[in-house]
């Protein structure tokens, strides 16, 4: 049986989101905390507008998910460590009839992160496979759905510093790697991005999510987050990722093209050198819902390129709230697509 992961702007039966619960992610400052189960349940709500959202909840999260959820975004109950979906949950995948696969990566926390719980967040991935009706597909790949970005024909984004690092994977090479996703993904050909952001690389980071600075817009285009300040590190990795892509060929033998998403202007917050970008949004039927950043022009300026790019509404969320915890929006959903879509 041959399965393949479909494109993120392929039809979607729905979209699936972990609600924030109590613990180290959410934070202390009660403040802070309602803020983040606000930007968490504006994105549920936006993607209800465009397709159903089933949202995964932790039993002790329950009455305030409710208070905050629209009456079409589904609950359903499981415990939880923490509420990054796309890293959490399965990769959908279809096979040769267009039935549901949902691959099970092995998840260790982004690498035992010393912080970090996990042992109910390794379950989730099987959890959701169950509750969508999906065939479960475990990997013993230890890998993360931001980790990774498809064209559907069979090109995969990636970076050296998250399926190659020791702490997930120590025995791991590019060519095994490469053979897992073939199995999983139906993946033939892989373009091996340098590295990510410079604040992913922090306590709290991934080490390199690719969906953070690029994705596939279609076959043979490319996202690309861009910095233009030099004083910001990333100004030097935007171009390092930049050069790798320019010398990438996709599986149907073309050079990418390459769009750039230019950076909001804030450079810092109180924690150093921000992430802030416009690469990590959620393509839903219809739509994009695009990080938001408090930045009137900056934010309008990437709506239009994504909208252009997508041919697709833009609906923009203040996403800040995310990006303190570590993530964004593309971090914190995963798109479940239709069967019979190849």
């Amino acid at each position: 049986m041959t399965w393949t992961m479909p494109p993120e702007w392929a039809p979607q039966d729905r979209v699936w989101m972990a609600f924030p619960r109590v613990g180290n992610t959410l934070g202390d400052d009660a403040a802070s905390a309602d803020e983040a189960r606000d930007t968490w349940a504006a994105v549920a709500n936006a993607v209800a507008g465009f397709e159903p959202v089933t949202m995964v909840v932790d039993p002790s999260a329950v009455p305030e998910a409710r208070r905050r959820l629209g009456g079409e975004v589904e609950i359903v109950e499981a415990p939880l460590d923490d509420f990054w979906m796309r890293d959490i949950g399965p990769t959908f995948v279809l096979d040769e009839s267009g039935s549901l696969g949902a691959v099970d990566w092995t998840f260790n926390g982004w690498g035992a992160n010393a912080w970090a719980t996990w042992e109910r967040d390794d379950r989730i991935a099987r959890f959701v496979a169950e509750t969508s009706g999906a065939t479960h597909l475990p990997s013993p790949l230890v890998n993360e759905g931001g980790g990774i970005h498809v064209d559907g024909e069979g090109t995969v984004l990636l970076t050296e510093t998250v399926q190659l690092d020791p702490r997930r994977n120590p025995y791991a090479t590019k060519e095994r790697v490469e053979w897992e996703l073939r199995r999983t993904l139906g993946a033939s050909t892989f373009v091996w991005l340098p590295r990510g952001l410079t604040r992913d690389y922090e306590s709290a980071g991934t080490r390199g999510h690719v969906d953070m600075v690029a994705a596939f817009a279609r076959p043979g285009t490319v996202l690309l987050h861009w910095q233009d300040d030099p004083s910001h590190p990333d100004y030097a990795v935007v171009r390092q990722v930049r050069a790798t892509l320019e010398g990438a060929t996709d599986a149907a033998g073309r050079a990418l093209e390459i769009i750039e998403l230019p950076a909001p202007a804030t450079l810092r917050d109180d924690e150093g050198f921000v992430d802030w970008n416009y690469a990590n949004h959620l393509v839903v039927n219809g739509g994009v819902i695009a990080c938001g950043y408090g930045e009137p022009a900056a934010d309008a300026r990437a709506a239009a390129i994504l909208g252009e790019a997508y041919g697709r509404e833009v609906v923009t969320i203040d996403a800040r709230p995310i990006l303190e915890r570590g993530g964004g929006i593309h971090c914190i959903t995963q798109q479940q697509p239709s069967p019979g879509v190849r």
